[in-house]
């Protein structure tokens, strides 16, 4: 297949012309070898346990090779992390080393790589990779400076970005539909259940309880529920709870295996503001992961229709996986314009900004998701908060949409087609 490049192309580029070497980190099919491989000169597939074998008998062995060298799947040997750190020790030539990695393994590195190593976050397709649209408003811009341009038109409608929520943003599987989708989907989640938690170093000794935590974290997407809420849902209030011990082993090791991807909440650098709340928002790394968790087809999802498990929530299921899919597609953008992303929430839930992109100086673009076609005064109130508070350190705020057009409001608030944002 014919490679298409990705927006995060251009960043590994700019790091391999400076730096030796780049942990390239993501889930499980997400297009991290795939991309590595455009820039390879010598290839280490770890994940051959007949090249594992011989990488555990001489792991100084990966260290040579015409570069750049390839390391997939590192840390199925142990000794990769700090046999390539010392490498760069030795010879700090830029371009030298591209590690990828679908975990992080469950005995760490005896050194960090902090100054040797960088690592980078690969996620699936954004909605700008998935060329629905020609994105007409840049994230990078608005982040650039004030008053960036507004415009643009679009035909993807409601039906369509609930399509690209159960198609899934893994490259290998967008040429699927029905029955095969479904069934690969499956089959993603049952290695993570069956085959990853043990190859991590932790044996589940209820698989069907596992599952149903994962499908009641995904019916938390892009919510603030507590641990607690979220283990109820899962056993659907009964007595045969799991000990807390294990659901935060779940996180711990799901996490690791980079599948959830929750949004932090977002601390201020220049200007404090009063009575914040700091849980983090829950996020799966792929929407569509998070719709079959749920059982949940298209349909279903277009009626309003809930999953398998239910959480409390503001709003439907599809409003809450469409955010999941926005911020996905945001948190891509944001790592190419070299900002971070957060959310914001007051105690009490007075206060809440879906997602806040801050560039390095603390300035930053806040962004509301609505599952809605047009825009009131009341959708934009609390991005409307957000400036009294802050001022000038707001550079931009912006309502994400299924609407048509791409607009600024006369308060100054931008009204984007979530297929017309890009980086």
């Amino acid at each position: 297949m014919k490679y298409e490049r990705r927006i995060l192309d251009d960043e590994l580029d700019a790091l391999l012309q400076g730096l030796a070497a780049v942990a390239l980190e993501g889930p499980k099919a997400v297009g991290k070898t795939a991309t590595a491989l455009q820039r390879a000169g010598t290839v280490y597939r770890l994940d051959d346990p007949a090249q594992a074998e011989v990488a555990m008998a001489d792991p100084g062995r990966l260290a040579r090779g015409r570069e750049p060298i390839v390391i997939d799947e590192w840390q199925r040997v142990g000794a990769t992390w700090d046999v390539v750190r010392r490498a760069v020790d030795e010879d700090p030539r830029p371009g030298r080393f591209l590690l990828t990695g679908s975990a992080s393994p469950a005995s760490p590195p005896t050194h960090s790589g902090a100054g040797r190593i960088v690592r980078v976050r690969m996620r699936p397709l954004s909605l700008a990779e998935r060329g629905l649209a020609a994105p007409t408003v840049s994230l990078g811009r608005m982040l650039g400076a004030p008053g960036a341009p507004i415009r643009g038109e679009t035909p993807i409608d409601l039906e369509t970005y609930a399509e690209e929520i159960v198609r899934s943003g893994f490259p290998g599987m967008r040429a699927l539909t029905g029955r095969a989708l479904r069934t690969q989907l499956d089959g993603y989640i049952d290695r993570i259940v069956d085959h990853d938690f043990e190859e991590m170093g932790h044996k589940v000794r209820r698989p069907g309880m596992l599952r149903r935590w994962l499908a009641a974290y995904a019916a938390a997407t892009a919510t603030t529920s507590t641990i607690e809420a979220i283990r109820d849902a899962a056993t659907s209030n009964e007595g045969d709870k799991p000990a807390r011990a294990t659901v935060l082993s779940y996180r711990e090791v799901l996490g690791r295996l980079w599948i959830l991807d929750p949004v932090p909440a977002w601390v201020p650098s220049r200007n404090p503001l009063s009575r914040l709340a700091y849980p983090e928002k829950h996020h799966i790394a792929d929407p569509a992961l998070a719709a079959r968790l749920l059982g949940i087809d298209l349909p279903r999802l277009i009626e309003g229709g809930e999953g398998s498990v239910t959480m409390p929530r503001d709003g439907s299921l599809l409003g809450h996986l469409f955010e999941s899919l926005v911020a996905q597609s945001v948190r891509i953008y944001a790592q190419a314009a070299e900002a971070t992303v957060g959310h914001l929430r007051t105690k009490g839930g007075r206060q809440e900004v879906d997602l806040v992109v801050e560039r390095a100086d603390g300035r930053v673009v806040a962004l509301e998701v609505k599952l809605a076609r047009t825009v009131t005064d009341h959708d934009v109130r609390h991005l409307l908060w957000l400036r009294e508070q802050i001022g000038q350190d707001l550079l931009d705020a912006a309502i994400i949409t299924t609407s048509p057009s791409a607009y600024r409001r006369t308060d100054g608030i931008a009204v984007i087609p979530a297929a017309l944002l890009g980086p």
